[in-house]
């Protein structure tokens, strides 16, 4: 913190409230993640800019009364267990100019605010796009699992990452102390930061609507709810043992980057309990706050025909989806197909996960959502 101060001139945290997170992530960090080297300097630089990003923040609204003004209207939030074709759909609707996406250039250099005159071609994209260029060069093959990209809608994961509340950071490093003690705190704080980060990006470029991703609101739908209160959520399906086995395969890679003692077995196995534990809470958040919010949809729907599952989103929204938007939509998938950096390759074997796991830790889930789950 200190560094954060002398390295931005500025001293102003506000509330402490991200400081319990941020001591909770250095002690996992510390005594679980058994990082490397590289991962010792990545970690450390890694806290600092968010550390930097919060002084930053704070110091440029408490100077423009207007950012605090900002409404967010009926923002449209994408989550589900990891992998279920979540970022697909985000990265669609995000086509559409009616709504506004978080970009990875802006939450990771959000100031000045971005405006619309300069932002496709403002210079952090370049600085940042070479930032994410060394990611993948600690993590070879990453993006073949997971597309980056300084232009591509960010998950919100990177904004709640300044609060120190984030699956960011355990998605980067083995760190399940700090996993388990996220779980169990009110997370109103991180979420009302949240906010005030969506804010400060729209001062000077806003749209009707915010779409927005994180696997992670998954475990959170109270809060998230509880501070945008006519949110519309859309809830992605897929079988648990291949979501969390795919997933096991990204967070083996990008953990790998970091450390050098990774074990697969050990990581399906807590990946699996974990997200286990995530989606109990977002039944248990769904069945108190009603089905009304909610738009269900599936992955293997997803694979098969995206375009039809936006359209169904549209509708349940109320939201007409425009000619020429759809246009816009049809030529990202163009642009992007499912494999463009080659096919991800993995197996829940490679991982320990079996189907009597899978039972015994989502039968709940299964019982009530299987339907989604299956190829239609």
């Amino acid at each position: 913190m200190q560094h954060a101060q002398r390295r931005t001139g500025l001293d102003t945290w506000d509330e402490p409230t991200f400081q319990s997170g941020l001591e909770t992530l250095i002690a996992a960090l510390n005594g679980q993640a058994k990082l490397s080297q590289v991962g010792r300097i990545a970690a450390y630089w890694n806290i600092l800019d968010h550390l930097c990003i919060r002084l930053r923040l704070i110091d440029y609204r408490r100077h423009h009364p207007q950012v605090a003004a900002q409404a967010i209207q009926q923002p449209l939030f994408i989550l589900g267990l990891p992998r279920t074709g979540t970022t697909i759909l985000y990265e669609l609707i995000a086509q559409d100019p009616s709504f506004r996406s978080p970009a990875s250039w802006e939450v990771a250099r959000p100031l000045p605010p971005p405006n619309a005159a300069s932002y496709q071609h403002d210079p952090r994209i370049g600085s940042v796009g070479r930032l994410l260029a060394i990611l993948e060069k600690l993590t070879p093959g990453f993006r073949t699992i997971h597309a980056i990209g300084a232009r591509l809608p960010q998950e919100c994961v990177y904004m709640l990452a300044s609060h120190f509340t984030s699956e960011q950071f355990a998605y980067m490093y083995n760190i399940p102390a700090y996993r388990e003690w996220t779980l169990t705190q009110d997370m109103s704080a991180a979420y009302a930061w949240h906010a005030a980060f969506l804010q400060h990006l729209q001062v000077d470029l806003r749209r009707e609507h915010w779409v927005l991703k994180a696997p992670a609101h998954l475990g959170c739908l109270r809060y998230l709810l509880g501070q945008y209160p006519d949110a519309r959520i859309v809830w992605t399906h897929r079988q648990p043992l291949e979501a969390m086995a795919s997933f096991s395969s990204l967070a083996y890679s990008l953990r790998s980057g970091f450390s050098s003692n990774i074990d697969p077995l050990l990581t399906g196995e807590s990946e699996f309990r974990h997200h286990a534990k995530v989606l109990k809470r977002g039944m248990e958040d769904r069945q108190t706050l009603g089905d009304a919010p909610f738009i269900d949809v599936g992955f293997d729907a997803i694979c098969a025909d995206p375009l039809e599952v936006v359209r169904t989103i549209y509708a349940r929204i109320n939201k007409p989806l425009l000619p020429e938007t759809e246009q816009r939509m049809r030529t990202y998938l163009t642009q992007r197909p499912r494999h463009l950096y080659g096919e991800h390759q993995y197996s829940a074997a490679d991982f320990g996960l079996t189907r009597t796991l899978e039972q015994a830790l989502y039968g709940r889930y299964l019982t009530r959502y299987g339907a989604w789950c299956q190829s239609s």
